[in-house]
């Protein structure tokens, strides 16, 4: 296992839809590992193939709660097979976009079908954080950022902080 880069906001792997995975071998099964290496060296709870660089579909997901077992969950040509009707708008951040930070509306369930790495057919029903997370991962899978979910004016204003932040260096103040 190792860490890889992330890449970041402007890289065009991350406005690219992700190819679907045919081949469940050993190089997926490292490229989970690695994945998961990353998000954890880089303290999130989720990660998409693409913010490593890789245009395929993977995602994987670790909410790493104190008070329950860690849960990680590695999907596969991951698909939303059903939400709810009900949504709600909470803060969201992405490894990819360091820095920003903004209030984005999701469903607040939703159901996610997909394969584990070794191929097996998986079905994931998630809620509030869980349900959140899958959605920010699979929005990475069809090329879409957070930052697509906000108002125009919301966007430019974050926009503009990311620049600024690039300039910088990404350096926090």
């Amino acid at each position: 296992m190792s860490v890889r880069e992330i890449v970041l906001m402007g890289d065009p792997v991350l406005r690219a839809e992700a190819e679907f995975v045919e081949d469940f071998d050993e190089r997926l099964v490292a490229l989970v590992q690695d994945m998961f290496e990353t998000m954890y060296h880089a303290e999130g709870i989720g990660l998409a193939a693409p913010q490593v660089g890789i245009s395929t579909g993977v995602i994987v997901v670790d909410l790493r709660r104190e008070d329950e077992d860690d849960q990680p969950l590695a999907i596969v040509n991951p698909s939303i097979t059903w939400h709810s009707k009900k949504t709600h708008k909470k803060p969201e951040g992405c490894l990819s976009i360091p820095g920003l930070e903004e209030v984005v509306e999701r469903f607040t369930a939703v159901r996610v079908e997909g394969f584990d790495p070794d191929g097996n057919a998986i079905s994931v029903e998630a809620d509030d954080l869980l349900a959140r997370a899958l959605q920010h991962e699979i929005d990475h899978i069809h090329g879409v950022l957070f930052l697509d979910h906000l108002s125009p004016l919301k966007r430019r204003m974050l926009l503009k902080k990311w620049k600024k932040l690039e300039a910088d260096g990404f350096e926090e103040p």
